[in-house]
């Protein structure tokens, strides 16, 4: 079965590179999944989940922002911001989704630009929550976030 090469990047760092059966993007029109022989497509990412299947694993990501190409069996993401499973603490994750809820209900009177920027916020770290419950489900309590297990 064919393959695609897929890269997902920051401008702080390449997140993933490597060849996969499909990828779920979610983007301003609603999810697309991607697989190989795919039309050529361009389009913007939203936060939210990013869904890869490889062989017979699926992993999960945060995305926040960007935009994607599709062409000869490449996927090429820009992302704002990308994080993997793994790189998220559940705990640290729900606080800044908490803390995001409560600047996005206090803003409700302030100018609209403020409570746009803010409700992109809280997009993203809902992402961010639902990418670190579904690593947790699938991996039992423990998290393995690099230098510390929670």
């Amino acid at each position: 079965m064919a393959k695609l090469n897929f890269t997902i990047a920051t401008p702080e760092r390449v997140v993933l590179e490597e060849e996969i059966d499909q990828v779920t993007i979610p983007t301003v029109a609603g999810e697309i999944t991607v697989l190989p022989n795919h039309v050529p497509l361009v389009g913007i990412v939203k936060a939210g989940v990013l869904a890869i299947k490889r062989d017979d694993k699926n992993e999960v990501m945060a995305v926040a922002g960007g935009f994607f190409e599709v062409s000869d069996n490449q996927v090429k993401i820009l992302a704002d911001t990308a994080e993997r499973a793994e790189e998220l603490d559940l705990a640290k994750v729900e606080e800044a989704h908490e803390r995001a809820s409560a600047a996005l209900a206090a803003a409700r009177n302030q100018s609209d630009v403020d409570y746009t920027a803010l409700a992109a916020a809280l997009e993203r770290e809902l992402a961010r929550v639902k990418v670190a419950r579904k690593h947790r489900t699938h991996h039992g309590s423990v998290i393995d976030t690099g230098n510390q297990t929670v």
